[in-house]
């Protein structure tokens, strides 16, 4: 018998999910989903997997130049997880005028970064700089009732995965850490 080894995936919208699995992007803002506890999103696990969903993904809170990638979802009940994340910084933003500075940096508008920032009447929000190594294998699985709903983590259990190479060199990545890191100063 073998240890029952748990991973957890971390929803995100399936176009931020590729975004960042493709290197255009290392941030992420998350806020919290509706049945998270009432302090909201934590930062629970430092490496997890990206876990792209369609869910309440909303063309005018994306910035123009991506909404190219918008897309429907192409197999409806069954998820393709396409990477591992590890958090390289977290930042939690309790400044509007400082989560606003980091719309260049990540997909989402001004409006939407705003408009999370307020949510629940909490003005914070977690600002994530990831390291994202592509899966060498895929893992797809069909979508279960336990990872259904709005809530950001879903652990995954019994399951193995094999990460490449992440997508940006190092330098790159600490260049990316640098400039977020001037902009919240």
């Amino acid at each position: 018998m073998h240890p029952i080894i748990q991973i957890f995936a971390l929803k995100e919208w399936d176009t931020q999910s590729r975004l960042l699995t493709q290197g255009t992007l290392s941030l992420l803002i998350r806020k919290g989903g509706i049945m998270e506890t009432h302090d909201g999103f934590e930062v629970e696990h430092r490496s997890f997997l990206l876990y792209p969903t369609f869910l309440h993904q909303n063309p005018v809170e994306l910035q123009s130049q991506y909404q190219s990638l918008l897309r429907d979802d192409p197999q409806p009940g069954v998820i393709e997880f396409p990477a591992l994340a590890e958090v390289v910084a977290m930042h939690k933003v309790e400044s509007l005028d400082r989560a606003l500075r980091l719309e260049p940096l990540q997909a989402l508008t001004g409006a939407a970064i705003e408009r999370r920032f307020h949510y629940r009447n909490r003005p914070w929000l977690h600002a994530l700089l990831l390291r994202v190594r592509p899966l060498l294998e895929p893992l797809v699985l069909p979508e279960s009732a336990g990872m259904l709903g709005c809530v950001s983590w879903v652990p995954l259990e019994d399951v193995t995965v094999r990460a490449g190479d992440p997508v940006l060199p190092e330098d790159v990545l600490e260049a990316r850490r640098l400039e977020l890191e001037q902009l919240l100063a």
